[in-house]
């Protein structure tokens, strides 16, 4: 058998994820591979989860990175937080609320769906309606930045809605975290995962997560061992927390840990407000250039992602060959729409590195050619 040496073709990456990582980043990663508990590594893990409380304002001990990507920090979420018979309500507005049902379910719990339309963000009232109605429910969950559509949902009003009807709250934050506003304690959000390979512009495969007091008197109280072995969070945090000697757990993916750990440097150094602003900016920049070459948004205004820019497909023009053409032509990958918005929509994501004024010009210039 004959192989040779991968070598990847040289992308501009503004779809929904992954987003460019920066040479920076890349070195890295590429730095020599040590123990997973080794002293120093020890130390960076320290230091990582200090960068993580930073990026989600918090000053949650229990923050760490799951070991596996965004998809795994929902389901450690759920796993740690849903019992058998619980019942949880759950905000769908979008292809990642249906993630949360399957989480919820494959616990044993009951799921309690409020529909919303793809394309519009949650609506309150009908959160309190289900709320009303369920007042057994222990815990809401919701999305904050929407990936598959491309909106904003208010968090704040949703926790303080969520806790006047004694429930925990779940925050999916996979394409929000470093993009647009999130202040987990200010909100006081009870549990929030999200992902590396978005705003952070780290590589694809761990999971951000942070979770409060009350998430860990939930996890230490429960009746039934956590379902998943490898994402309890009783046996994880022994690898993560601890003064001297660590517990072994897994042998953590060491050179995406060092790649996170620059990122988050990255991060700190051009301040979380000033990356919130920038991606803001930036998508000012795109939503003026495509309307002048007729683009119009699927989202109004005020609900919008300014990170994940979700765009209605001119007539006539055919979702996948033109995606083709702008992989093969112009090496720019924009995404394509999910589930009810799949051929109708394409999705242009301006997150962390890929968010510069260069690709947008590049994205609009490339765009305009083929429609």
């Amino acid at each position: 058998m004959k192989s040779k040496t991968f070598k990847p073709p040289i992308r501009t990456l503004m779809g929904p994820g992954p987003s460019d990582v920066s040479q920076r980043v890349l070195n890295a990663m590429a730095k020599n591979t040590i123990g997973h508990l080794d002293p120093s590594f020890v130390s960076m893990m320290d230091d990582t989860k200090n960068l993580l409380r930073y990026a989600f304002k918090t000053k949650n001990e229990l923050t760490f990175a799951v070991s596996a990507p965004g998809s795994a920090g929902m389901e450690c979420c759920f796993v740690n937080l849903v019992e058998p018979g619980d019942k949880v309500i759950i905000c769908q507005n979008g292809y990642f609320g249906d993630r949360m049902k399957e989480n919820v379910e494959r616990c044993g719990g009951i799921a309690v769906i409020v529909n919303d339309d793809w394309g519009t963000k949650i609506d309150i009232a009908k959160a309190e309606k289900a709320l009303k109605e369920n007042p057994d429910a222990c815990i809401l969950a919701f999305v904050h930045a929407e990936t598959s559509t491309g909106v904003k949902s208010d968090p704040k009003e949703l926790v303080d809605l969520a806790h006047k009807h004694d429930c925990l709250t779940i925050c999916d934050t996979v394409t929000g975290l470093a993009g647009i506003p999130l202040k987990v304690d200010e909100w006081n959000i009870d549990a929030v995962y999200s992902g590396t390979q978005k705003c952070l512009s780290a590589a694809p495969g761990l999971s951000p997560i942070t979770f409060n007091k009350a998430c860990e008197e939930k996890i230490k109280n429960r009746k039934e061992k956590v379902q998943s072995w490898f994402l309890d969070l009783n046996l994880i945090m022994s690898y993560w927390d601890g003064d001297g000697a660590r517990a072994y757990h897994h042998t953590a993916p060491i050179n995406n840990l060092y790649g996170l750990h620059e990122a988050l440097v990255i991060l700190a150094e051009e301040g979380l407000e000033n990356s919130w602003e920038r991606h803001y900016k930036n998508h000012t920049i795109l939503r003026d250039g495509l309307a002048k070459i007729g683009i119009d948004f699927l989202v109004k205004e005020e609900d919008r992602l300014p990170q994940l820019n979700t765009i209605v497909i001119p007539d006539g023009v055919n979702d996948v060959n033109a995606r083709k053409k702008l992989l093969k032509d112009f090496n720019l990958e924009i995404g394509a729409g999910l589930g009810t918005l799949a051929g109708k929509v394409w999705r242009i994501g301006l997150m962390g590195e890929s968010s510069n004024e260069k690709n947008i010009n590049h994205c609009i210039e490339s765009i305009k050619s083929i429609i």
